[in-house]
């Protein structure tokens, strides 16, 4: 990591002890330290300088999650030993610190069919302005809605009124460009299902809500949240996007739809989800809440099932978590070997289920998660690609993989400030 600047305040510096508190070795282990904990920080704007006991600098950053400018969490990845220890010195520089981008959020839109797209933060998208909408009749969105990344995978979300969540595989660990899904002129392009130096967009979505995309179960019947390519209107009266942060080793957007009527119902809810991603692993965490529930409902989290070669396997991970697997080809064409996994919690887990094959809700897996009124649930959805790791191509190898990721992410950090 380079620093850009020297002049940090020596004598305004903390100490942050952080405790390992698992017989697992952890890399690039996600750590957020609350505002609250901390003390000396200068007036005015400071940027965060950490340092080892050996003199490396750890690229963090200063969070702002609540959207009233100003910063909630101070975010870093970081390396522990087993049952370990490191002592980090937290000090603060006048000057932004230059990092190794390790994530990012990308999303544009376009104002008409003949305007070239534009970088946003944030949009609304109502019923009546799907693509094929009347008097619509385009595609809005870069890539079809907000796509993300890290060094090890990219995912996409579906905000023309979709709503599933596709997989760009990655075999580069440096950032895939501004430019994808735009043309030379600046239109929305789809120029990636052809494979870059990057890589490409793999996953065969289908009817399903793709890696991580969430549906709801009434009763014994799941409905869609939102619709499918060829409607006209929306069943969400208005969708909202934001992103919350972007930065070098933490990136958060924010979805919520408002009003969802499920098709043929009477029912009206509200779901929000909050998908984060951070440095080193094949996999972003999705936080989902539905409110206006009755009682009837399940959570639905879903894994495209295109591919019914490799049937699914459910995994308990020690005391707290629960894993569904495939490992065969979720690909276009078959062309790859693809593994999907979610990492759920097993004390909202209530089995899983499988679409039918065809439908507005189809070729998936779902797990049937405990629902209750606001109340967040959150899982991992993870991706392996074979020309992303070769270990991937193997089935008891992927499964290793996703088993210690579980481990890596259910270990507990103690964080003391001082």
């Amino acid at each position: 990591m380079l620093l850009s600047c020297q002049s940090e305040t020596e004598d305004q510096a903390q100490e942050i002890v952080l405790t390992n508190q698992s017989a697992v070795a952890l890399t690039d282990k996600a750590i957020a330290v609350k505002r609250d904990q901390l003390s000396g920080m200068p007036d005015g704007a400071g940027y965060p300088v950490l340092l080892t006991q050996t003199g490396d600098t750890l690229a963090a950053q200063l969070d702002d999650l609540d959207g009233d400018n100003e910063w909630d969490e101070l975010f870093f990845v970081t390396d522990l030993p087993a049952n370990g220890e490191q002592i980090l010195q937290l000090s603060w520089a006048s000057a932004q610190p230059e990092y190794t981008t390790r994530t990012s959020v990308r999303f544009g839109k376009r104002s008409s069919a003949d305007s070239p797209v534009q970088p946003s933060t944030s949009d609304t998208l109502y019923a009546n302005q799907l693509p094929k909408s009347a008097g619509i009749g385009y595609q809005p969105y870069q890539t079809d809605g907000p796509a993300w990344e890290n060094d090890k995978v990219g995912f996409r979300h579906y905000l023309d009124g979709r709503n599933a969540k596709d997989i760009f595989g990655k075999k580069v660990s440096y950032m895939s460009p501004e430019t994808v899904g735009i043309s030379n002129t600046g239109a929305v392009e789809d120029n990636y299902h052809e494979m870059k130096e990057w890589g490409r967009d793999i996953m065969a979505v289908g009817s399903s809500t793709g890696i991580g995309g969430i549906a709801l179960m009434v009763g014994d019947t799941p409905y869609r949240l939102g619709v499918t390519v060829n409607d006209t209107v929306n069943n969400v009266e208005n969708t909202t996007f934001n992103i919350l942060t972007e930065g070098p080793v933490r990136s958060m957007m924010h979805l919520r739809y408002n009003n969802w009527k499920p098709d043929g119902t009477d029912r009206t809810y509200t779901v929000e989800e909050q998908p984060t991603i951070w440095p080193g692993m094949y996999a972003y965490r999705n936080t989902a809440s539905v409110s206006g529930l009755q009682g009837d409902e399940t959570l639905l989290i879903g894994m495209n099932n295109l591919d019914q070669t490799d049937s699914i396997a459910e995994i308990n991970v020690d005391d707290e978590w629960v894993v569904l697997l495939t490992h065969d080809r979720e690909t276009y064409d078959n062309e790859w070997i693809l593994g999907l996994a979610l990492i759920l919690p097993k004390d909202a887990y209530q089995g899983y289920m499988e679409a039918p094959t065809s439908g507005r809700l189809a070729q998936a897996y779902f797990a049937k998660m405990k629902a209750q009124e606001n109340q967040p649930v959150t899982y991992y959805a993870v991706g392996g690609w074979e020309l992303s790791n070769e270990a991937f191509k193997d089935s008891s190898s992927f499964r290793n993989y996703v088993q210690d990721l579980t481990r890596q992410l259910a270990a507990e950090v103690d964080v003391q400030v001082r």
